[in-house]
């Protein structure tokens, strides 16, 4: 039997914030835990759904992320209702970025990575 998630922001309270860049892979530390987004990366696109964007709240381990339960795809105009600061960001180029500064709580550029 299927585990039902439980989402920090239920459904019928999602605005259109964002839409139209299609699907992303989130956390659950983001979309069940209600966490900010730590750290977001974009990968070139898996299928036509895919805006390559990948979010985190950063503080995932390996074990964690190893594990598909842990993670789900959605909307990115989805989690742009978790956390609006990634707005700006979203027409990034592939290969794109970007980490949350702890202390001034903004988003800031970083080395790409490839995941995987």
């Amino acid at each position: 039997m299927a585990n039902e998630k439980q989402y920090a922001i239920s459904e019928d309270k999602i605005k259109p914030l964002a839409e139209g860049h299609g699907a992303a892979f989130a956390t659950d530390l983001i979309t069940v835990l209600g966490n900010k987004i730590g750290y977001m990366y974009r990968d070139e696109p898996d299928n036509e759904y895919d805006s390559g964007w990948r979010f985190m709240a950063g503080t995932e381990t390996d074990d964690y992320m190893l594990d598909a339960n842990n993670f789900d795809v959605y909307d990115v105009n989805t989690i742009a209702n978790y956390d609006p600061d990634i707005i700006p960001l979203l027409d990034s180029p592939f290969e794109s970025a970007f980490e949350r500064n702890e202390e001034t709580g903004e988003f800031e550029e970083v080395e790409y990575e490839a995941m995987g």
